[in-house]
């Protein structure tokens, strides 16, 4: 039995039993930017379900998929207005309104493991910045979680930075292509459609794509048999936020439910992805298929020092981006993984 089956099989079972504990008190419309019957999806139903269980019922939350009432880089504008109470997204969307939403959503090269990200956000101040950021918005972030840490597709073994010279690598526009030009790669703009093709047909030898197990799954890594895993470049983080004029209407008890509730919920989200990928690198490794290519701690710092050069440019294009960045490159510090 999976994780994501255990945690949904015990968030609807509690669900079952708290239900007629106490009335519905607040009935919260949330929009995820994740299509129905996705993996994250189906785990953020599980979340909503563990919210009703911990508020003993008095909070229900209606979690609709992508799309459902505005599009997905609309959904700030729809909970400012009161169209949405909530959603459930990648924060880089609204990188448009603030370059600060964009480097925090997705700070390329920063983090080796989800958890770090995680401690930055609830211990390292990342919470109260993003609070900072987002209240004159009109939201309240309540926390994060994450789809995972996404293993870097390739066709040649690359071992560190020094292997990136000239290595034609597929990377979405944006941050993303500045921090692996930085790099000395030779970054190429294409679709998600393009890439296995691109990777089969030799027109590039890697690929910023998604986690291991996605990039196996979808035969990835047959035509590319060197995914650097666990990767060291791109893990989005997705906020759940929340109308703050409605966040602030709700008892600090509840208020306390839906923190802890997401606190929870990423540790089950990290843990399901971090199974999955297992099971996928077993597989793949079992068969013979692929190499994996870890890299050490001192080179994914060194990558990390070249992100910061870039990082420091979209800080220059707004206060808070500068305020996003003096707090990650202090946290960064203060853990030791910048040299």
């Amino acid at each position: 039995m999976t994780m994501m089956t255990r945690f949904l099989m015990s968030a609807s079972a509690a669900l079952a039993l708290a239900a007629p504990a106490m009335a519905q008190e607040f009935s919260l419309r949330f929009q995820s930017s994740d299509p129905s019957g996705n993996p994250n999806f189906v785990l953020q139903q599980g979340w909503a379900a563990d919210v009703a269980e911990k508020s003993g019922g008095r909070i229900a939350i209606d979690l609709m998929p992508v799309e459902s009432i505005v599009a997905h880089n609309e959904t700030q504008d729809a909970i400012a207005t009161g169209i949405l109470d909530g959603h459930v997204t990648d924060l880089s969307y609204f990188s448009g309104k603030d370059p600060a939403f964009g480097l925090m959503g997705n700070p390329v090269g920063a983090w080796s493991d989800p958890e770090q990200m995680l401690d930055f956000v609830e211990n390292g101040g990342g919470a109260e910045l993003l609070n900072q950021i987002m209240n004159p918005y009109g939201l309240q972030f309540i926390g994060a979680t994450t789809p995972g840490l996404e293993a870097l597709v390739s066709a040649v073994p690359l071992d560190g930075v020094d292997d990136l010279a000239g290595v034609k690598i597929r990377a979405p526009e944006g941050l993303v292509q500045s921090v692996f030009a930085a790099a000395g790669a030779a970054p190429v703009n294409l679709p998600g459609s393009e890439v296995f093709t691109s990777l089969d047909k030799k027109v590039i030898d890697a690929a910023d794509y998604s986690v291991l197990s996605t990039n196996q799954a979808q035969g990835l890594n047959e035509v590319a048999p060197h995914p650097v895993y666990p990767g060291f470049h791109s893990m989005p983080l997705v906020e759940i936020s929340m109308n703050k004029a409605k966040w602030d209407a709700l008892p600090e008890d509840l208020q306390q439910v839906m923190t802890q509730s997401v606190r929870d919920f990423a540790r089950v989200q990290v843990a399901a992805l971090a199974e999955a990928d297992a099971a996928a690198v077993a597989e793949a490794e079992a068969g013979g298929t692929i190499t994996i290519h870890d890299w050490p701690a001192e080179e994914r710092a060194k990558f990390r020092a070249i992100a910061m050069g870039e990082w420091e440019k979209v800080a220059s294009q707004s206060p808070a981006a500068q305020q996003v960045y003096d707090a990650l490159t202090a946290y960064l510090t203060e853990k030791g993984l910048v040299q």
